[in-house]
């Protein structure tokens, strides 16, 4: 390709990792094995969830929608991290790329979405547990998963009706694994500055006070156990501490990426593979080793599967 300036971009080169043949062999067997287990977990508590009777309730409910915007958000870019570390050029096409980003934030902000609903549920099981089955109606749940859906995808296309226009020419290396919004903007033949900001706005201040906010309702919850509850406070760490951890593994990265996204933290590859690679599978780690119902669950459902098999 033309790299001079002037020329019209049609496709992008990933920097990918840097390293030897045998590195790139072991990440890629890393990754796969990463990507496979993320796969088989989260559809683990998708079938989990929907046919074992005793977990049709309100957070796991939540918790199997979770698992599928877990699943989706590592699809939209792992198997393609996967395939480059094998590849001599690591090229993706402007429109491949802008289909990236798309659903990296539409999976990315429903996802937000959804654990902000799941603190709400988690609200009303510990500080009003007498009304959490009418409260948490099957109607309400519907609302809210609908609700996460429309908001990622609001929130994806805030920024890519902006960025989809933008003319490339010239310099055509993304210094990461995958295609992002900062890094791609940087690349633009004219002036960014005011969709940088609008950037920062939407995905930095949307991963912030998202995380904020969880906070404070977590809190919130633990103050009124401990004002209405004589012991309860260990319980609902118990049952909170699960949903804590996904909280901060799911925005940590996210601030610092797109908190200050022009700045070198938007290129720190080790954020973005945590973020797009790891959090997916931690996801359904921490809710089912911490989670003593949903091991109990699985077991029955294999045990299920098992004696079907033989009796046919």
């Amino acid at each position: 390709m033309d790299h001079k300036n002037g020329s019209v971009v049609t496709e992008f080169i990933l920097s990918g990792f840097s390293g030897q043949w045998e590195l790139q062999i072991f990440i890629f067997v890393t990754f796969s094995l990463i990507y496979g287990a993320t796969v088989v977990g989260n559809i683990l508590i998708m079938v989990t969830v929907t046919f074992i009777s005793t977990l049709h309730s309100p957070m796991y409910f939540l918790l199997g929608n979770l698992s599928f915007l877990d699943m989706c958000l590592s699809t939209a870019t792992t198997p393609k991290i996967i395939f480059d570390l094998l590849a001599e050029h690591k090229t993706i096409t402007v429109w491949g790329c802008m289909a990236q980003m798309f659903f990296i934030h539409f999976f990315g902000g429903a996802e937000m979405t959804l654990l902000i609903v799941m603190a709400f549920d988690r609200y009303i099981a510990i500080c009003k547990p007498l009304h959490y089955r009418t409260i948490m109606s099957h109607r309400l749940l519907s609302g809210f998963v609908i609700l996460s859906w429309t908001i990622g995808f609001i929130h994806t296309m805030s920024q890519m009706v902006l960025t989809v226009n933008l003319p490339f020419c010239g310099y055509n290396v993304i210094d990461s694994i995958f295609c992002d919004l900062p890094l791609v903007i940087r690349l633009a033949c004219v002036e960014t500055y005011t969709l940088e900001l609008f950037v920062i706005a939407d995905s930095g201040l949307l991963s912030f006070i998202s995380f904020i906010m969880l906070l404070i309702s977590y809190t919130v919850i633990l103050i009124t156990v401990q004002q209405r509850f004589s012991g309860g406070l260990s319980k609902a760490l118990s049952t909170l501490s699960a949903h804590i951890i996904v909280v901060i593994v799911a925005f940590g990265p996210c601030i610092f990426i797109y908190i200050w996204p022009f700045s070198s933290f938007a290129s720190n590859k080790t954020l973005a593979i945590f973020y797009t690679v790891i959090t997916p599978l931690l996801n359904p780690i921490i809710y089912t080793l911490r989670n003593q119902k949903m091991q109990g669950a699985m077991r029955k459902l294999l045990f299920q599967h098992v004696t079907s098999i033989w009796t046919l």
